[in-house]
């Protein structure tokens, strides 16, 4: 839902930034330093499945460019990331029988990485065009991010289709980032710039080629798995802050404040957002947390202390005291009716910390 026309603020996996570090550490840069200017916490590289602002993404690739001094360096990034960027999404393109299948698969389940782009994959005669578009045009930093597309296509389809496999040529949307000579010494073939379009054009007789990875078995287990993620693109607001406390709460700073300021938005226009949806940050905040404590609940490794901390808590008392509101009952009285038979350790744990 948008507000006075102002878009919704698209979302990607935090396993866009894969190999960031290591390379922007190769580039003289400080990764840590590059994330705080454009208000990324530290931690969202060691959580891959966490989502982060899409115009922050872009922001942190553009301010890399120009720190750097490296025009090229979204493109170089991609070629540097390759197929790892793809995370549990790569054993199903790679399990399917065909170059075309793998990247049908690919174009179908792009969302569920990626709520801020799509891929296309169209033939026209003898030419295949494998496209990214960026659904927020005027996002600052989208060239770089168009750019790290197509190094991450290129290193994807010579996982497909063979070590020596090279595009007929690039198509870039927007104007050439430096001198064309460079493009064409990283990249190793043509470019178009200010196309219609961003993405590889080749030959398509080579969406025929067989893939000798495929496993029907693997690809039918793989795609139900993939199947139980949300799709960022077809998540509503509500989802969106789910996962952003999901991440947040772990570390205490799942505040109303942080949440917007992932979001890059203003706190009074997330609360005017929720409120459209008929629900309040805090009714979220208590939904997420009760979702999280019968989960943990479940687990005979996690402590009451450790759950209060991973729901947020400072102690296991406050824990205590907001599961008897939500529930009418103790942890360890839900446990008893719900979980597995765990009562002594937590009944330890009450001991020891005096609650």
């Amino acid at each position: 839902m948008t507000e006075a026309g102002m878009p919704m603020n698209p979302f990607v996996r935090a396993l866009s930034l894969t190999g960031f570090d290591e390379f922007a550490s190769s580039l003289g840069l400080n990764p840590l330093e590059m994330l705080r200017r454009v208000s990324l916490p530290a931690e969202i590289l060691r959580r891959q499945d966490g989502i982060l602002s899409y115009r922050r993404y872009c922001a942190l690739l553009e301010l890399c460019a120009r720190q750097s001094s490296t025009p090229l360096f979204g493109l170089r990034y991609g070629l540097h990331q390759g197929i790892t960027v793809f995370g549990d999404l790569l054993y199903l393109i790679r399990n399917t029988g065909t170059v075309g299948e793998a990247l049908i698969e690919l174009r179908a389940n792009f969302s569920l990485y990626n709520g801020a782009a799509e891929v296309d994959l169209d033939v026209q005669g003898e030419q295949a065009l494998l496209s990214f578009r960026v659904s927020d045009g005027d996002t600052p930093g989208r060239s770089q991010a168009e750019e790290l597309a197509c190094g991450v296509a290129i290193q994807l389809m010579r996982t497909l289709a063979g070590s020596d496999w090279q595009p007929d040529k690039i198509l870039l949307a927007h104007p050439s980032l430096n001198q064309e000579t460079e493009y064409l010494h990283v990249l190793g073939c043509q470019s178009v710039f200010s196309a219609n379009s961003t993405g590889l054009m080749f030959d398509a007789a080579t969406l025929a080629l067989p893939l000798s990875t495929g496993d029907e078995g693997l690809h039918h287990l793989v795609a139900e798995h993939l199947g139980r993620i949300e799709r960022l693109a077809a998540a509503e607001l509500p989802n969106y802050v789910r996962q952003l406390l999901r991440d947040l709460l772990p570390s205490g700073r799942a505040t109303l404040e942080k949440v917007a300021d992932c979001m890059a938005l203003n706190p009074r226009v997330l609360q005017r957002r929720l409120a459209q949806e008929s629900m309040s940050f805090q009714d979220l905040l208590d939904d997420t947390r009760q979702h999280m404590a019968r989960h943990y609940l479940q687990d005979p490794a996690i402590s009451m202390a450790q759950m209060a901390g991973l729901l947020g808590y400072s102690n296991p008392s406050g824990f205590s005291r907001a599961f008897h509101r939500w529930f009418n009952q103790t942890p360890l009285e839900w446990q008893r009716q719900h979980g597995p038979k765990r009562q002594p350790r937590l009944l330890r744990n009450r001991r020891s910390s005096g609650s």
